[in-house]
């Protein structure tokens, strides 16, 4: 994989959905366009929707990685406000 720069990183782990989806748009939302959210979870739900709620949102999601047995670690790049 392509190492992305970073500009920001949450770690969510040990949330559940809604809130890791709360927290990472929260996260996003500070950012600027082009900059890069790195999240870190420990819920494959999360794993699966967030990217999919990121994308429904207009942003790019750029690597969701299974990191060990139980983290996941998702890139996304902000594309708009």
């Amino acid at each position: 994989m392509e190492r992305k720069t970073v500009h920001k990183h949450i770690d969510i782990k040990g949330l559940v959905c809604p809130y890791t989806f709360v927290k990472s748009k929260l996260a996003i939302e500070g950012m600027e366009i082009g900059q890069v959210l790195e999240i870190l979870l420990d819920s494959e739900e999360a794993s699966n929707n967030i990217p999919k709620s990121m994308v429904d949102h207009g942003h790019t999601v750029l690597n969701v990685e299974k990191i060990n047995d139980t983290d996941w670690l998702l890139l996304i790049r902000k594309e708009k406000e």
